[in-house]
């Protein structure tokens, strides 16, 4: 009865409270009726009448506040006390992009015209193609928008009606109505050297033979994830750029023709830079389109966002995975792709993790306790979820991920990687999140890199991954967490690794 009139008399005090705390989560109303209705469907808000209760309008019953509190992992009391809600709605937008940037000064050397003239030489000076450089440009632009695209996730809408789980037939359905003639062709895959020197398998799956005229390899029909991708990318074509009379080629494979071929001189071609950002383009469309925001977000939610929920959305995992990213309502994830030791096919770095390696040159001392490095030279079955500490701008930050080992059509094995950086959803418990990880940084150094987690960290996290929804940061938690680092002369591990790799190289000699 206390607590009864305890609701009442604080009903405004306490939707802002409820509120402030969604907001910080990055929870729309949806997101949290259908997390309540989870827990208890019986007692759960609907979203109007949650929103009533954070304007103050109406008082949820002991019962409901209980199914909130449980969301938010709160204990009921926390609700009905005097203390302040938090200052702030929305917690403050960190920095954007993968890397820091740098002060653009004096801006007059910084100008277009002068840009135009610099960077052919810079990339000539540095074996970077032009397609290379537009990648770059593409993935620092993503990153900026913190891969939220609403005109195209639109576009996509209004060709598949925000349809979950297309067929085949659906999808050669709406190929058709764009006007796509299908024809078949047969093709095996071939080794290919890439401009590092390492060799893969590549294979062409479908590519456009003129206006209105798509050919897909017959092993497609191994692979239907596969080819109703290659169908999506294709209308995305069709929708966006009118195919234009672009030679619209798609393939698997560890190396690409692009890869493939040296750079010839400092000209950059902006026919290529224009196409690979209508690549990125029709490949955002058919994720889009395959995997709708609001139904695939609402699968995700519900299945704790497990990998194997491509099962259910009948598409790839990269796809599912890379879908993760954009219709989260966390923000701060990333993702790779894995195909080759140092070698990355995707990546996204939402949260400005730094890469363990990259396309345009070989990396001498890579760390090898990334997960997904681990997947690729040791193999091992199913998935594998990992605590990660890595130390960025002097500052140590926690990372789980959950990494999958997959093989392609081309005969490739690959490992598909997609994380989060938990320090802002630390923060937003009112944690000191830097704090944390020093100690969790410290506990791990003193005993060689990996260990198990402290009981009061691993409890903190826990509460973390019930309040995010993800099980695979649950299943990670119970692992050792790592030191990892993002090259070898900045191992944080006392001996550091390469410091091992010297020394027994200096015993031998």
């Amino acid at each position: 009865m206390r607590n009864e009139i305890s609701l009442t008399r604080k009903s405004h005090f306490l939707g802002t409270k409820i509120r402030n705390l969604r907001k910080r989560n990055h929870l729309t109303m949806e997101d949290l009726s259908a997390r309540c209705v989870r827990v208890d469907s019986e007692n759960a808000p609907s979203v109007s009448y949650l929103s009533m209760i954070e304007r103050g309008k109406r008082t949820p019953s002991v019962d409901m506040l209980r199914v909130i509190a449980a969301v938010f992992q709160k204990e009921l009391d926390w609700f009905l006390d005097d203390t302040p809600s938090d200052e702030a709605i929305v917690p403050p937008k960190g920095r954007r992009g993968g890397l820091d940037g740098m002060p653009l000064e004096p801006g007059f050397l910084f100008s277009g015209d002068i840009l135009q003239i610099a960077i052919p030489e810079m990339l000539s000076q540095t074996g970077t193609s032009g397609r290379q450089f537009a990648q770059l440009l593409i993935r620092a632009y993503q990153e900026y928008h913190q891969n939220h695209f609403p005109d195209l996730e639109r576009a996509a809408e209004e060709i598949g009606g925000k349809q979950l789980a297309l067929s085949v037939e659906e999808m050669l359905r709406l190929a058709n109505a764009q006007g796509l003639q299908i024809s078949w062709f047969s093709e095996a895959p071939k080794t290919v050297i890439d401009a590092h020197g390492i060799s893969g398998q590549r294979v062409i799956t479908s590519y456009l033979q003129g206006p209105g005229k798509l050919a897909l390899n017959e092993i497609l029909k191994t692979s239907p994830t596969r080819m109703k991708y290659d169908l999506a990318v294709h209308i995305g074509h069709c929708v966006l750029h009118n195919s234009d009379g672009y030679n619209n080629v798609l393939s698997i494979g560890s190396a690409s023709a692009a890869d493939a071929t040296p750079i010839q001189s400092g000209s950059v071609n902006a026919q290529d830079i224009l196409q690979a950002w209508r690549e990125f383009e029709a490949s955002f469309f058919a994720g889009a389109l395959l995997c709708p925001k609001v139904p695939f977000r609402q699968l995700l939610d519900r299945q704790g966002y497990e990998v194997g929920v491509h099962k259910l959305a009948q598409v790839s995992p990269s796809v599912a995975m890379r879908r993760m990213t954009v219709v989260s309502p966390y923000p701060h994830w990333h993702y790779f792709d894995a195909y080759a030791p140092g070698k990355l096919k995707a990546v996204y770095r939402g949260n400005g993790i730094p890469l363990p390696w990259g396309n345009m040159r070989t990396v001498a001392d890579p760390c090898q306790h990334w997960s997904v490095f681990r997947m690729i030279t040791e193999p091992k079955a199913g998935s594998a979820a990992q605590i990660s500490l890595l130390d960025t701008e002097q500052q140590t930050r926690i990372y789980c991920c959950e990494s999958v080992r997959v093989s392609d059509l081309a005969g490739n094995n690959r490992v598909l990687c997609a994380g989060i950086d938990l320090n802002p959803a630390i923060e937003a418990q009112g944690e000191d999140a830097a704090e944390l990880a020093a100690t969790l940084k410290k506990v791990c150094v003193a005993n060689g890199g990996a260990v198990d987690i402290p009981a009061p960290i691993k409890r903190k996290l826990h509460t973390i991954s019930r309040i995010l929804n993800i099980n695979w940061l649950e299943r990670g938690i119970q692992q050792p967490a790592r030191l990892i680092c993002s090259r070898g002369a900045v191992c944080p591990r006392s001996p550091s690794c390469y410091d091992q790799c010297q020394g027994a190289k200096s015993d031998v000699s």
